[in-house]
């Protein structure tokens, strides 16, 4: 069975974006940008909000951010080829391939999706993930810690949830951030 995986930049305090709805304090490093990037090749399906779909759409529709470098070309490329759920109820319609819109978040479909891919599933966005953590769906939570406290924003992780985690693994990056990789008990 696939595991359901949230990945997410997070300053020390716990929040993915800062109080006025920003995160360029996570622009990553080439050695840390390495890292996820192969760490995403293997999860070629990505449940995403509707923010993060917005946010990360750009490797798709912006062709100059993948002719920077090989190693954005191919994190452009590894996006680009994932299957994308976007659920939001405000979405029109997808602006970029092999993306469906969901309106609501169904956990049974989530539980049958896991059932039936090959692969690990990656799940980006907070309030998302925030559905799938209170439905017992998130198996494993990478996080990646940016030094650098904001004075508020958006949580990374839900509120009122108590959740056990085993840690399996621990990365340092020259840059200060810390990559930490929970398995949920």
């Amino acid at each position: 069975m696939a595991k359901l995986i949230y990945v997410a930049n997070t300053s020390l305090n716990g929040y993915t974006e800062d109080k006025d709805g920003k995160f360029d304090w996570t622009d990553p490093s080439e050695e840390y940008f390495r890292f996820i990037t192969n760490l995403v090749r293997a999860m070629r399906t990505h449940l995403l909000g509707r923010r993060m779909y917005e946010s990360m759409m750009v490797w798709e529709t912006d062709p100059n951010l993948a002719a920077d470098s090989p190693l954005t070309q191919d994190f452009a490329q590894i996006w680009q080829a994932a299957e994308k759920i976007v659920y939001s109820k405000t979405l029109a319609a997808a602006a970029t391939r092999n993306t469906q819109i969901e309106r609501n978040f169904n956990p049974e479909a989530i539980k049958q999706l896991k059932k039936t891919v090959q692969h690990d599933i990656l799940i980006g966005g907070p309030e998302l993930a925030a559905h799938a953590f209170q439905s017992g769906l998130i198996d494993e939570c990478h996080l990646f810690i940016i030094p650098i406290i904001v004075g508020g924003g958006k949580s990374a992780l839900p509120d009122n949830l108590r959740l056990e985690l085993e840690l399996l693994e621990e990365r340092r990056f020259g840059n200060g951030v810390v990559y930490l990789r929970y398995r949920t008990r």
